[in-house]
């Protein structure tokens, strides 16, 4: 992997967000990939399963929301970066993304580190 190829995921990522259905997934994520969505959570494990997670975290594809990212670090399959999100309802959140991809530019693993602010 390199910082365009990890940028370009997460591009697709925010496209894939604002998609109807979970279709989109599986241009991004192998089959078998985990999905951990918070550092103290169970990881969420297979494509479909990624898929019911997505759909019971989002509003549905209108929502409305702007996204920013800054790659940290890419070493060898493995992505880092610091996304930025605000939806339209007010909620914010700033993640460190650590993506580690499969060869075929899918990604196996994700872990999020989310933060709100204190409220």
């Amino acid at each position: 992997m390199d910082r365009t190829r990890v940028q370009d995921w997460i591009v697709g990522y925010e496209r894939a967000w604002r998609a109807p259905g979970t279709e989109p997934l599986s241009a991004l994520f192998t089959p078998d990939a985990s999905y951990l969505p918070g550092p103290y959570q169970r990881p969420v494990v297979g494509l479909h399963d990624i898929g019911e997670m997505w759909e019971a975290e989002r509003e549905g594809p209108d929502e409305e929301f702007e996204m920013t990212s800054q790659i940290v670090a890419v070493d060898g399959d493995v992505g880092v970066a610091r996304i930025e999100v605000r939806y339209g309802n007010g909620e914010e959140f700033r993640d460190l993304w650590i993506m580690t991809f499969a060869g075929d530019g899918r990604c196996a693993a994700f872990e999020e580190w989310p933060f709100s602010p204190p409220s």
